[in-house]
């Protein structure tokens, strides 16, 4: 090994690097919190683009200046690889697909998704209610978010995957061969594409170095021809599982979704392995009190967030709640349809170990 090749690279060291082997990071506008989502020009042959932008006509104007400073057009586009199915990555696909004829690859659990984008979001919402219900979230409150999901819908778009893409298997190209590596966890569809060579992981949001990668109570996406669980996924359990994957992996560099390189990624996954240690023993403080909805929850952690971003912090706090209950610290007791946690130890009456949602 070289002097120096071992130590921690910066951000601009990480991004020379990725020019070096022909990747290029195109910060584009959103219209959400997150801010800007980068997406990865890859100057290979097929000329290759990973993920695409929202659906707006912002995000069209610069991702074609940022095309055009390397020198090329939409059209010239031969091969649109999407990591997941978060609006922001997925939003500008038809459009580019149309201009360019680009073939389409993405992980084949997301393929039915893209090619019903519209009835995938509609049933991706009642998903979503059903578990607001259920977990006490108030009736007001999920009609209004069901009502913002509706109008982010604009957001993303329909296509057909031409390349339907199974979990460890190759997406060569002329220059380099990127793994496919399927890491559930933030979404159902999160896809790593790992560039053994170079030591380089496009990564999307699975890590993310100045926020965590929100694990999302999402509904599952079933292989084609296999019939979708009724069990509520446990998409914090599925995020750790995957991150140790990842810890595993020799990367240099891992190209996130947004923000900057991530450059020692086993210090982040352990930092993030933490705080989520540190939050269970919070929630499990709270609920040694009195049994608490996941809602109660949120409320008691996060104020009036829990009701602007009811879903995000439900989310965050079944993820939490699920890990104590397989370390057998919590159980759940149901009541007219409504779920609260109590810490074990407390009064059984009621309780019981699994629910749909």
């Amino acid at each position: 090994m070289a002097d120096g090749e071992d130590q921690q690279l910066t951000p601009e060291q990480a991004r020379a690097e990725a020019v070096r082997a022909g990747i290029h990071e195109l910060p584009i506008p959103t219209p959400f919190a997150v801010g800007r989502v980068n997406c990865y020009l890859i100057e290979d042959d097929p000329l290759t683009l990973v993920d695409v932008g929202p659906n707006s006509g912002k995000a069209l104007d610069e991702l074609e200046q940022a095309l055009a400073q390397r020198g090329h057009r939409v059209e010239d586009l031969e091969l649109i690889v999407l990591t997941h199915q978060h609006l922001d990555h997925i939003g500008l696909v038809d459009v580019l697909v149309r201009r360019s004829g680009a073939d389409v690859a993405a992980l084949d659990r997301l393929a039915g998704y893209l090619a019903d984008y519209r009835g995938a979001a509609e049933l991706d919402d009642e998903f979503a209610v059903a578990l607001m219900n259920r977990h006490g979230i108030p009736a007001d409150v999920v009609q209004a978010l069901r009502a913002v999901s509706a109008a982010f819908r604009g957001w993303g778009s329909a296509v057909t995957v031409t390349r339907p893409l199974a979990d460890g298997s190759a997406l060569r190209l002329r220059d380099r061969t990127l793994q496919v590596q399927h890491r559930p966890g933030h979404s159902p569809s999160d896809t790593l594409f790992w560039d053994a060579e170079r030591a380089l992981l496009l990564g999307g949001d699975h890590l993310i170095k100045r926020i965590s990668s929100n694990p999302l109570v999402s509904r599952p996406l079933p292989l084609p021809g296999e019939q979708p669980s009724l069990e509520r996924p446990e998409a914090l359990r599925d995020y750790m599982a995957s991150l140790e994957r990842t810890r595993a992996l020799p990367a240099r560099i891992v190209l996130a979704g947004h923000g900057d390189p991530v450059t020692e990624h086993v210090a982040l996954i352990d930092e993030r392995a933490a705080m989520t240690t540190r939050r269970e023993r919070k929630i499990l403080g709270l609920l040694q009190e009195r049994p608490l909805t996941a809602y109660e929850i949120a409320q008691r952690m996060w104020g009036n967030v829990a009701v602007t971003q009811a879903f995000l912090t439900l989310s965050e706090v079944l993820g939490h709640l699920d890990l104590l209950r397989h370390a057998g610290s919590v159980h759940e007791l149901e009541s007219d349809g409504v779920v609260r946690f109590e810490a074990s130890g407390s009064s059984q009456t009621g309780a019981r170990t699994t629910a749909p949602l």
